[in-house]
């Protein structure tokens, strides 16, 4: 679960949409609980979630009567036999979902201004992080490279992602630039690495699998002998 998922359900582009605001609070809370779940108490992506899952529940609460008052107008022209018409229904979770939208946007920026705070009390990066940081990012999968650079873009509007080949200059980013990547690189090596070993396990299991099999089948044969 992400934004970009959670805008296209609320926008109809997704195969599947919400039916009320309810889920589009409960797929929030889900995008910040993953990202708390899956790192350590003291990453820094664990520390952004929680201190942004704080301000969204805030920001729920207040938005909340909101919901509460449509749900209840409904419930009452339920219970009086009056149907609303699709447009009507179609109009009051518009209006809802363009209200979550504008917290959304309002969260966005807030995480947006996190980690610029974080990276702003961030130290000089040296010429061998700068290398290893290089390094890093020659073993991320195709889908976390352009990640990445979707990355250096934000900060250099004329950095072109889509060229068939990248010249990507350590030394001519920024030091935000070079963190921000520097905390995704990590955390995407440290994914794909977990995602192996789950695969490596696996591998081992079949493996033992197989050879308890065959010792069972010739332990049988052996038995059989005269």
């Amino acid at each position: 679960m992400d934004f970009s998922t959670i805008q296209n359900k609320m926008e109809g582009k997704d195969v599947t949409t919400y039916k009320n605001v309810r889920e589009i609070y409960a797929d929030v809370r889900l995008i910040f609980a993953n990202a708390m779940t899956y790192n350590d108490d003291e990453n820094i992506v664990h520390l952004l979630a929680k201190s942004l899952l704080g301000k969204f529940e805030e920001k729920w609460r207040q938005f909340l009567p909101k919901v509460e008052s449509e749900e209840k107008r409904q419930k009452e022209e339920e219970s009086k036999g009056v149907v609303a018409t699709n447009t009507s229904r179609e109009a009051a979770v518009a209006k809802l979902a363009k209200d979550t939208d504008e917290e959304l946007n309002q969260v966005n920026k807030q995480l947006e201004e996190l980690r610029k705070m974080v990276v702003n009390r961030c130290r000089k990066m040296t010429t061998d992080e700068k290398r290893k940081l290089g390094a890093g990012l020659c073993h991320l999968s195709p889908d976390d490279l352009n990640k990445a650079l979707e990355i250096v873009a934000q900060d250099n509007p004329s950095f072109q992602i889509k060229a068939e080949e990248v010249d990507l200059d350590m030394d001519a980013q920024s030091e935000t630039t070079l963190w921000r990547l520097k905390f995704f690189v990590a955390e995407a090596l440290e994914r794909q690495a977990n995602a192996a070993s789950g695969k490596m396990d696996e591998n081992t299991k079949r493996k033992r699998e197989i050879c308890n099999a065959l010792a069972k089948t010739a332990s049988k044969r052996i038995k059989k002998q005269p």
